[in-house]
């Protein structure tokens, strides 16, 4: 009975330590807080992005007008140095503040796949660790609100490759 009793005893103990283990594991590799917000205050009520301004509306309403792409299904890509300023591929790049960025198109892109990553606009090296964040740029059919930050969580001047797919 004892040595039925000792070996229960032990997988128990083994089955405890190695719950433990992978349940500290899960908990160290959450954040230890939480990033700071550093989103001006204006652009918070408005979904976290800064308010468009005149000269956006005026350069999506003459890109709509161009009708560059009438095409079913188009990708475009678009490479954006950390200033801002289009490295190339498509698109019109405006930059509002520290990481916003919005870049615009000659087509509506509302329904559009957004993907972005950080990434330099030159061929060498690697890229500083950052994030990234798209989403459809409020107001603005033809645009694309990105967002950079550094690794952390504090909005930066981060260069970034950005693909639009429509269908």
């Amino acid at each position: 009975m004892t040595t039925s009793f000792r070996r229960k005893a032990a997988a128990i103990t083994f089955a405890v330590l190695g719950l433990t283990l992978a349940g500290g594991g899960i908990a160290v590799a959450q954040p230890a807080a939480k990033a700071p917000d550093a989103v001006q205050p204006a652009a918070r009520a408005n979904g976290g992005q800064p308010p468009v301004s005149a000269e956006s509306a005026r350069l999506s309403r003459a890109a709509l007008k161009s009708g560059v792409s009438t095409l079913a299904a188009s990708t475009s890509i678009t490479v954006v140095n950390a200033n801002g300023t289009k490295a190339r591929g498509a698109g019109t790049v405006i930059k509002y503040g520290v990481g916003q960025y919005e870049v615009q198109y000659g087509y509506v892109v509302t329904g559009a796949v957004y993907v972005a990553t950080i990434g330099r606009p030159d061929s060498c090296c690697i890229p500083a660790g950052g994030e990234v964040a798209v989403a459809p740029r409020l107001l603005t059919p033809n645009g694309v609100f990105v967002q950079t930050r550094n690794s952390a969580g504090v909005a930066a001047d981060l260069p970034f490759h950005l693909v639009v797919h429509t269908s």
